[in-house]
């Protein structure tokens, strides 16, 4: 791709974005984005005035970079950039741009359209032009997209558009995999997987920030590089992946890869927001997903999808592990199960004692059949009162209402409600007067201590962080997967200290305030 120097195989094709006010800044930012990949993309028009532009680009040229190849872009406010001067300007500053010694330049099909002749050629720009096309509010129609205009200069197309389903980032990818100049981002939440999976579909470039993100849905430089090895992944890669709604507090990618990569596998999982279970499942053969976790909302409507199901997650009703057979068929089972029983018998035993279970969705039908399997007596209460009464009965339990909770006493209380997740950690499903009890687990993992579990704490009743649950079923879901014993020292490592940074940010913040 291009007429002097592409982008190289696999590092070379993460580009690191580099966006800042100043030139000062910026400067860093690139040194921190060769640190880990020789592909930058310089956003000029983000810098302050004409003054930070002159001093960076003055930087640039007296800067010797060996065998690093970066992209000028001075995107104007009418193709979603910074700059907020005509096509003369943004023209202006690539052509300086290129007198500092950058081989390539990012240029929207905004700018294009007005130059004479809808062609950048005669301009003195640098020799390589990427064309972009953005769309930051859906997912155009892209037949011919892909394509080259007719004399138009450029050597290679950037669609980055805004995934609204995961229809969206499928399409988007089929168009990179038809054409080496084709680089393919698609924007927004929904369309994070496939910006991770964007390489291995066939995209010229993956794009991360160094610094301040500069469009919806990006993932950082770090992530991309060495949770996700973007770069490495090819077709033969195995795909997995985590998916609900909401998704983006999820560790599941964190707990995965870190196994992966201490397993040296070629396999990745990544998040997929998904909030119509069709739309995710018409993409699975598309992405070439070999299986997935299914969290909140999805745990019992996955159940009419399935080819086939496993006898214990057919009788909770609900399913969190499914598996992709090489004809495209859907295996569901739970390791929720696992991890809640786990979870509570290393601390206590379960036999004889009564359990409260409070909620009556996917995770707490999970914990009331382990508890019930393990010898408990088992009482249910949930907000939807049908529903509590239709799990007690499943599990020859009790449905009780909150409103007595104040008034019975219970050997282990288990939370399996969001109620309390982040980012709303700051309420408890539960109060102190309903706390009756000598154990607490709250199957909630993020924060590890949330506030029902403080509240706990502070009468003395022993507690359970739901980390213990989630680490339980997620080294399951990874060896039922990859058919072999996992890493867990470093896969619970690696999950523990991401929480206990976050937590220790959120002090930091809250003590700043």
């Amino acid at each position: 791709m291009g007429k002097r120097r592409g982008f190289r195989p696999g590092v070379g094709k993460l580009c690191g974005v580099a966006a800042a006010r100043t030139a000062q800044e910026l400067k860093k930012l690139v040194g921190k984005a060769l640190r880990s990949t020789p592909t930058v993309e310089l956003r000029l028009d983000w810098l302050k005035s004409d003054e930070e532009r002159d001093e960076f680009l003055k930087w640039v040229k007296s800067t010797k970079t060996k065998n690093a190849t970066f992209v000028a872009t001075c995107r104007r406010r009418v193709g979603g950039g910074e700059l907020s001067g005509d096509v003369g300007a943004e023209l202006y500053w690539l052509m300086r741009a290129r007198e500092a010694g950058c081989e390539w330049c990012d240029l929207e099909v905004e700018t294009l359209e007005e130059l004479p002749g809808k062609s950048v050629r005669g301009f003195g720009v640098p020799e390589n032009v990427l064309l972009s096309i953005h769309d930051f509010q859906r997912t155009p129609r892209l037949p011919g997209l892909g394509k080259l205009p007719a004399r138009s200069g450029a050597d290679a197309v950037k669609i980055a558009a805004m995934s609204r389903s995961i229809a969206d980032s499928v399409r988007l990818l089929r168009v990179a995999r038809k054409s080496e100049q084709v680089v393919a981002v698609p924007m927004g939440e929904v369309g994070l997987a496939a910006r991770i999976l964007a390489l291995r579909e066939g995209s010229a470039l993956a794009y991360a920030p160094v610094g301040a993100a500069t469009a919806p849905g990006q993932v950082g430089m770090r992530d991309l590089k060495e949770l996700y090895r973007a770069h490495m992944l090819t077709r033969r890669s195995r795909v997995f992946g985590v998916i609900g709604d909401p998704i983006g507090h999820s560790l599941s990618p964190l707990l995965h890869n870190t196994g992966y990569i201490k397993k040296k596998m070629d396999a990745v999982f990544v998040p997929f927001l998904v909030e119509r279970l069709d739309d995710f499942l018409k993409a699975v053969a598309d992405f070439g997903v070999s299986g997935f976790s299914v969290t909140i909302p999805h745990k019992r409507t996955i159940l009419r999808h399935l080819d086939e199901c496993e006898e214990l997650a057919e009788q909770i009703g609900a399913v969190n592990t499914v598996t992709v057979g090489k004809n495209g068929a859907l295996r569901g089972s739970n390791t929720d199960y696992v991890g809640a029983l786990r979870a509570l018998e290393a601390k206590v035993s379960l036999r004889g004692r009564q359990v409260l279970i409070f909620g009556a969705g996917g995770s707490a039908r999970a914990a009331a059949f382990a508890a019930a399997k393990a010898g408990a007596e088992v009482f249910v209460s949930a907000r939807r009162e049908a529903a509590a009464r239709e799990l007690a009965r499943a599990v020859d339990g009790e449905a009780v209402t909150q409103k007595s909770l104040r008034k019975r006493r219970f050997g282990v209380i288990v939370n399996a409600t969001p109620v309390g997740m982040y980012p709303h950690e700051g309420v408890s499903p539960l109060g102190a007067s309903e706390l009756n009890c000598t154990l607490v687990m709250d199957l909630i993992y993020r924060p590890m201590r949330t506030k029902l579990l403080k509240i706990a704490a502070a009468r003395g009743l022993q507690t359970i962080s739901g980390v213990e649950m989630f680490l339980a079923q997620g080294i399951a879901q990874w060896e039922l997967w990859a058919g072999k014993p996992a890493p867990e020292a470093a896969m619970r490592r690696a999950v523990i200290s991401a929480l206990r940074t976050e937590e220790e940010r959120r002090t930091e913040e809250q003590h700043r305030w």
